[in-house]
């Protein structure tokens, strides 16, 4: 296994490093890395998902939450974010394939639904949940995410409806900036008078960031590249070094990871690149995940690391730098696994041999763990932005 690892470390660019920090490399991988997920593999995954995405949207837009599919019965509980978390993963999936308009008409619909819960406040534009005293950063973020992959993604769209899109997109992003706190961070809460408030969690902090860099690259507010990129930086101080200094596998830096990490592989491809240690960033952070959060060794589903460490692969590969071979191997050990948890794939695990293939509302879902049955639209929405990326810069060549 040794000699296979110094060829892969010596192809990826790695000659000039000594035998001793070649070893160190490889630490946080099983000794095998498998046979990987195959192209057809990975696009079985995401029809599945895509479907399960589409079965569990009801009629006025939103979505259920959580089905078991070993009881066919719906969880009583409700997130926000992981509501608006879904219709982002509608959207990717439509910026993915955007003459799918089976999918183009329900990301439209379940943007109806967040209109039903918008108010606007001035150029703001607030969301209260289910008629909520407050609203959350994250699921604004998640929502000017929606809107930034279906205005970008080339799908047909009426001008009447393109322009609705964009004010309604313009009025989230206000609210992101209204959010961003003196010290740093994002605020993580907002009241129904848009009063801010709240402590900055992770989580919010990137995904807010990730929804302004993104809105400056693809959406047409190009001022909001150079307001993000200090707030990065000092997002990072916080989320990552201060976190790692206090505790080396971090909660904090594990909820920041993957928004952190899309975040910086927009930085590195945009007029900003020069800017900060993107590309570092990224690859580090990402032998972080594999080795001192020992992603590879978790019992529950770690598809949001991947859409870090996919990233990083790209980035590693393009500048010839040696770890990409250590992710690409945690990618093929990774993401197949994850992928033998959902319901109806080739690959799945035999727990799921008794899923009905009539139910539609199981079928294409991924489960949480290997032997629970709930399955949860988050967990789905994240492993299949982590299917799309596998697709485009592991099997797709980009």
């Amino acid at each position: 296994m040794i000699g296979w690892l110094l060829v892969a470390l010596i192809s990826c660019g790695g000659g000039g490093l000594s035998a001793a920090d070649k070893e160190a490399l490889w630490r946080g991988e099983a000794a095998d890395c498998g046979p990987g997920l195959p192209d057809d593999q990975a696009a079985a995954s995401l029809a599945l998902g895509r479907a399960f995405l589409l079965n569990n949207q009801w009629p006025a837009g939103n979505f259920g939450y959580e089905y078991d599919w070993k009881t066919q019965v719906d969880s009583s509980d409700d997130n926000e974010v992981r509501q608006a978390g879904a219709t982002w993963g509608l959207a990717l999936i439509l910026h993915d394939a955007p003459a799918d308009d089976e999918v183009r008409q329900a990301l439209l619909r379940a943007l109806d639904f967040w209109r039903t819960q918008a108010v606007d406040l001035g150029e703001r534009r607030l969301i209260l949940y289910q008629g909520g005293r407050k609203g959350s950063t994250g699921t604004v973020a998640l929502l000017s995410l929606a809107h930034i992959e279906l205005l970008r993604s080339g799908a047909p769209l009426e001008p009447a409806r393109r322009k609705q899109l964009e004010a309604d997109l313009a009025g989230l992003l206000q609210t992101l900036l209204a959010q961003r706190t003196a010290a740093g961070g994002f605020h993580s809460y907002y009241d129904a008078t848009g009063r801010a408030f709240g402590r900055p969690n992770p989580y919010a902090d990137g995904e807010a960031v990730l929804a302004l860099v993104k809105a400056a690259r693809y959406a047409g507010h190009p001022h909001l590249l150079q307001l993000a990129v200090p707030w990065v930086q000092a997002d990072y101080a916080r989320n990552v070094t201060l976190a790692r200094a206090d505790n080396a596998d971090s909660d904090t830096t594990k909820g920041y990871y993957q928004w952190s990490s899309m975040t910086w592989h927009e930085l590195a491809g945009s007029t900003a690149a020069d800017q900060g240690p993107w590309q570092e960033w990224l690859m580090e952070l990402a032998v972080w995940m594999i080795d001192t959060h020992t992603t590879l060794r978790r019992r529950r589903n770690t598809s949001y690391a991947y859409e870090g460490i996919i990233p990083a692969y790209h980035h590693a590969k393009q500048l010839g730098d040696p770890r990409a071979a250590k992710f690409k191997c945690v990618i093929d050990q990774g993401m197949r696994k994850l992928t033998s948890w959902q319901v109806g794939h080739p690959l799945a695990v035999p727990y799921l041999a008794s899923a009905d293939p009539s139910d539609k509302r199981a079928w294409g879902g991924v489960q949480n763990i290997h032997n629970e049955s709930p399955l949860r639209i988050d967990v789905t929405q994240h492993q299949m932005h982590a299917v799309i990326l596998h697709r485009r810069y592991v099997t797709g060549g980009e």
